[in-house]
């Protein structure tokens, strides 16, 4: 028997204390990942007090909050998620943890938009160490028919993340200064980091998984998976539009609500912020606990699901762009903030149910260079480059057209998760 069977089964059996040590990872991992998401929002809420101190145009912005961000997050994801298959996953979250959290504190003393740049790359990089690495640690703590629901409690991170940027970017602006805010928050990632590795136990991978194999799975055999199974490849697509199109949202509403609605800046922290975390938490969650219940009966939920929320999508927010006055833009904000993240449980699920354990981390590295490549590196850059575009005729009113040209994304989107159905009944049973 090899150690690694010994320890699945050891940490399976009953009185083991796997319970505890599930909701103990479970929590940690959306707080390391929550800092993730805080260190992006505070980004966004505080461009408008950043360009009064440092000149930065809208493509600028885009470069920043996007492929400035992206290319070092996506870029690194795969090497750190191979090493992540094969090293200490817990040891390696809390260590790039720390590391993009420093990053984030020395975003709070830079001058110019290039020192900003850079301490961008080094978030991007230092990120890249979080999310891949905790999907593969939570896989090996819940079984598959939990998996949807796991993933999508700790993909709240996110909204919650949003939640907090915005409330705390909102406040720190007018109470501490945009600067003081980067180190804030740079110092809290840094004391969590070593605090994960402290009471996080590392689980024997697969011992969720009948029959599972605990050898390594080289890169191109992981590649070769997105290849041999069609919904597997086609999820990769499908990802990619609807992160392009939620992430362009995320990223440039609150700018949009504040220069051309006229949204005060302490609105933003009493209003947006809340509707921001819940409509993303219920969006996520929403989308992880439907498909859990709907795939039991047929595994074509897993595109159904997100499929249906992109179709409500597309008309809400074109609503919600239409009106004018920040009330009522913000109410109608609501639907399309919703839908924009139901498809993000259900992707990490797929992956992690049709992968091996040791290739998991690598397969979800792989989702997430397309996610962020195509969803964070270019969603948030088309938006403010259409900005710029149309600024000249349309003044600080091209903001709303650079948010409307996101629809055409969303269309795609719909498109390859409808297309992806036709192949999920066949991956599963294989």
């Amino acid at each position: 028997m090899t150690e690694a069977t010994t320890l699945r089964r050891a940490d399976a059996a009953p009185g083991s204390g796997l319970a505890l040590r599930r909701n103990v990872a479970l929590a940690m991992l959306f707080v390391v990942g929550t800092i993730n998401f805080v260190d992006r929002q505070l980004l966004a809420m505080l461009i408008e007090p950043i360009r009064a101190d440092i000149a930065l145009s809208d493509t600028q912005f885009g470069l920043l909050t996007g492929l400035a961000f992206a290319l070092f997050y996506a870029g690194m994801g795969v090497p750190v998620a191979i090493l992540a298959d094969r090293w200490n996953r817990i040891r390696l979250i809390g260590i790039a943890c720390i590391l993009w959290s420093g990053f984030t504190a020395a975003c709070g003393l830079v001058s110019n938009f290039w020192q900003l740049a850079l301490m961008r790359f080094g978030v991007g990089a230092g990120e890249a160490g979080g999310t891949a690495p905790s999907v593969s640690v939570l896989a090996d703590y819940y079984p598959p028919d939990r998996r949807p629901v796991a993933m999508a409690l700790f993909t709240c991170n996110g909204p919650f993340g949003v939640f907090v940027g915005a409330a705390f970017g909102a406040w720190a602006t007018a109470a501490i200064g945009w600067r003081n805010a980067f180190l804030v928050i740079g110092a809290i990632g840094i004391l969590v980091g070593p605090l994960l590795i402290w009471l996080v136990h590392e689980p024997a991978r697969g011992q969720m998984d009948e029959s599972a194999n605990d050898d390594p799975v080289p890169f191109a055999r992981a590649l070769g998976l997105f290849r041999e199974r069609r919904s597997l490849m086609l999820v990769l697509p499908a990802t990619a539009f609807a992160a392009f199109v939620s992430y362009g949202m995320l990223n440039w509403i609150p700018a949009y609500l504040m220069r051309v609605q006229a949204m005060p800046l302490a609105a933003m922290g009493t209003w947006f912020a809340p509707v921001a975390g819940i409509t993303f938490a219920a969006g996520t969650l929403g989308g992880g606990w439907l498909v859990a219940r709907l795939s039991q009966r047929s595994p074509r939920a897993y595109g159904r699901v997100p499929a249906i929320a992109t179709a409500i999508l597309i008309p809400s927010l074109i609503a919600a762009l239409t009106v004018d006055g920040w009330p009522a833009a913000r109410a109608l904000m609501i639907v399309p903030l919703t839908a924009c993240t139901f498809y993000i449980a259900p992707s990490l699920a797929l992956v992690q149910n049709l992968t091996p354990p040791r290739a998991r981390a690598t397969a979800t590295a792989i989702l997430m260079l397309m996610f962020n490549i195509v969803g964070l590196g270019f969603g948030p850059l088309f938006v403010g480059f259409v900005s710029d575009m149309l600024k000249p005729g349309h003044g600080i009113e091209s903001l709303r057209w650079g948010l409307l040209a996101l629809i055409p994304f969303a269309v795609a989107a719909c498109a390859v998760q409808i297309a992806m159905t036709r192949h999920l009944d066949r991956d599963f049973a294989a």
